[in-house]
């Protein structure tokens, strides 16, 4: 190998391994746990309760806040947050906003059994109707966050750590999540509410990963 091959592998490495960089994939671990908590993983936890989603109107709502986030994103770029954001800046005061509800917001679905009630069904639903606002607010100061805290020639490598945390952490709240249902006893022919608890709540406990990081690095 040339010394100019190995000057360019270990200048790629050191992109790679740039603290913005393994911050944005923490970040984008963060962003990619919600997603399947309100839709395949929590249509198999009703499937197992013998629940239909279309059974609670709420639960069609969960997905807006994906689609309708560019509404309150300009309110997110320049509304204050009380106390928070004089203690950790605008981008990072509104990550650990959004992050905290999305915890709050898994841990409140994962402490209901949909097989209990129609109420209990119901809190269900609007506690993933905030968690997919939650997320999608999530969303919207990390793209900030990443736009500010790199020029633009670390945009396009950036992007792409993003994207492969976001993955990754959607095959932990996926199949990961599957699995754990499994394992802790649930099944298509043996429901058991308690698995999926378990199991919410330890997909509530990963949102560390993102709490963890943005207490941890600067404001851009």
């Amino acid at each position: 190998m040339t010394t100019e091959n190995q000057k360019s592998w270990s200048q790629n490495l050191s992109v790679f391994l740039d603290r913005r960089n393994v911050t944005m994939l923490f970040l984008g671990f963060s962003a990619g746990i919600p997603i399947l908590m309100i839709f395949s993983s929590l249509s198999l936890w009703l499937r197992e309760a013998g629940v239909e989603r279309s059974a609670v109107t709420f639960f069609s709502w969960a997905a807006l806040g994906y689609s309708f986030k560019f509404v309150w994103a300009p309110l997110v770029d320049k509304l204050p947050l009380p106390l928070l954001t004089k203690m950790f800046g605008r981008r990072r005061s509104w990550m650990l906003f959004s992050q905290s509800m999305i915890v709050l917001a898994i841990c409140g679905m994962a402490l209901v059994d949909p097989q209990q009630s129609q109420n209990a069904l119901t809190y269900m639903a609007i506690a993933a109707v905030l968690l997919g606002f939650s997320s999608a607010t999530q969303d919207i100061v990390i793209d900030a966050y990443r736009i500010e805290s790199a020029p633009d020639d670390l945009q396009a490598i950036l992007s792409s750590t993003y994207i492969a945390g976001y993955r990754i952490a959607m095959l932990v709240s996926g199949a990961g999540a599957l699995f754990l249902a499994d394992y802790f006893g649930s099944t298509k022919e043996s429901y058991s509410y308690d698995a999926w608890k378990w199991t919410y709540l330890i997909m509530a406990a990963t949102m560390l990963v993102g709490m963890i990081t943005t207490l941890m690095r600067p404001e851009p």
